[in-house]
């Protein structure tokens, strides 16, 4: 693909690139091959920056890097900038890839996103759509094979995924959404459908400074990266969901609520049966009796997400 059609608005101005194929993309400048586009991000142990040379020696055909990088002036391929090269790199892959699956959705939260990711995925299967998860587990695909096993991948790596997923007919796809992806902008540039939050707890305080930092990484999902329009689902069993429900309808979002407290899915009771739970679900102005072959208050939230 030619550069100058992967570039976008998040890239400084920069002539004479539409004659420069590329034939792949990486941050890893031990994967960088001929024709390659090497971003140099700068990590927790290593700055990228440090192997701009290393990537050229092996065959990059241009480099991205932020926008206040030292890089000599007669450096011998195209330098590229951007003030947040993290956010270029995932918009270039969506645009390098291009296929997606026409409905995908994301839920985050502390905890549930594995089980909503599924949940919703069986939900689709049931309607007959040709669907897919991502997430912890893996990718889950239509015949229920199972690959890798990280949260959010790295934007690269998710693109060229979704695109593979779209090839072999998958139209439907659930992800997770972690914090860390959000916060690294390794799900920017995929066309969501629907976005949905599940909780928050103290969880990886290793990474986030505060809690403050964990709930706002969290909150870009729905203020930045689901547009306007769309739909946000959202339970308002946790005391932060007033908070996404707030951002949601400042957005724009089409709004679903689910919960004890929720007015699109209103959790009206739960008995317990065996090894099985009967949820009362008001709906419509309708009250439903449900049956959830599963145990434990969390899968009731988990499943009634998903739901939504």
């Amino acid at each position: 693909m030619l550069l100058a059609k992967l570039l976008g608005p998040e890239i400084d101005a920069a002539a004479g690139l539409d004659k420069i194929e590329i034939s792949g993309i990486s941050a890893d400048s031990r994967t960088v091959k001929p024709g390659f586009l090497f971003t140099a991000l700068a990590g927790s142990k290593a700055d990228g920056g440090r192997f701009l040379a290393d990537a050229v020696a092996k065959g990059a055909a241009a480099v991205l890097v932020t926008r206040s990088a030292d890089v000599p002036a007669d450096f011998p391929v195209p330098v590229l900038r951007s003030a947040e090269p993290r956010r270029a790199l995932a918009l270039m892959a969506a645009r390098f890839y291009g296929k997606q699956p026409r409905t995908i959705v994301a839920v985050t939260g502390t905890s549930g996103k594995t089980s909503v990711a599924e949940f919703t995925r069986q939900i689709f299967a049931h309607l007959g759509h040709k669907a897919a998860s991502l997430g912890t587990i893996g990718i889950v695909k239509p015949g229920g094979a199972v690959y890798g096993s990280l949260t959010t991948p790295d934007p690269v790596s998710l693109h060229a995924t979704l695109a593979s997923l779209a090839s072999e007919g998958v139209t439907h796809l659930a992800m997770e959404a972690s914090s860390h992806g959000l916060d690294q902008h390794r799900l920017d540039g995929v066309k969501l459908t629907a976005a949905a939050f599940t909780n928050l707890g103290r969880d990886h305080m290793d990474y986030h400074p505060t809690v403050e930092h964990y709930l706002a990484a969290k909150m870009r999902l729905f203020t930045e990266l689901l547009e306007p329009g769309r739909t946000a689902v959202v339970n308002l069993e946790d005391s932060a969901g007033d908070q996404v429900l707030a951002a949601s309808r400042k957005r724009g979002h089409e709004i679903v609520t689910v919960g004890p407290g929720g007015e699109t899915l209103r959790l009206l009771g739960v008995d317990r049966d065996g090894f099985a739970q009967k949820m009362r679900i008001g709906l419509e102005g309708r009250t439903r009796d449900v049956s959830l072959p599963l145990v434990g208050a969390y899968q009731v939230s988990n499943a009634l997400v998903a739901a939504g």
